[in-house]
């Protein structure tokens, strides 16, 4: 018997992270396209990126700004040993140094939103205001033939004291 993710959820931490230098793929989304909006930039990053002799330094990523209904402002990336140049959609890119919540999410993609709702109630339990940057570190590469339960994707919220 497998385990419910649920009981494996990892405590969140309050962290000081530095400055990630990254190259992305910006849009604006709309729900039913963000799968493809992301395999899609997978696809070409890593080309652009040789191009540039630019080393991939960690695992995959996304940073989530502006959402409504119809869209959400998303940037789909990898952290990189150096400022690239613009190549077509592929752009350089920063994750900004701060203090910043973080909990590990185990499990499906599907059930983020949970994840990220049980980090906003903690961060507001600290005495502390959610930022406006958030993003997501795939720290396991998902596969067609995995258990979605395998998957761990850690999520950061920068945060502020009132």
């Amino acid at each position: 018997m497998t385990a419910d993710p649920a009981d494996r959820t990892a405590e969140p931490e309050l962290l000081e992270t530095a400055e990630t230098i990254t190259a992305v793929v910006r849009g604006r989304v709309a729900p039913a396209q963000t799968i493809s909006f992301f395999d899609t930039s997978f696809g070409i990053l890593p080309p652009a990126l040789a191009a540039q002799e630019a080393v991939i330094t960690g695992p995959a990523l996304s940073r989530w700004g502006t959402a409504s209904e119809e869209a959400t402002e998303l940037e789909v990336g990898f952290p990189v040993d150096r400022r690239i140049s613009p190549d077509g959609d592929v752009v350089p890119g920063v994750l900004p140094a701060g203090r910043v919540a973080r909990v590990v999410h185990y499990g499906a993609f599907d059930a983020l939103g949970v994840t990220w709702e049980r980090l906003h109630g903690w961060i507001t339990e600290q005495g502390l205001v959610p930022g406006a940057d958030r993003w997501e570190v795939y720290l396991t590469e998902p596969n067609p033939h995995m258990d979605p339960g395998d998957l761990r994707t850690e999520l950061n919220w920068s945060v502020t004291r009132p």
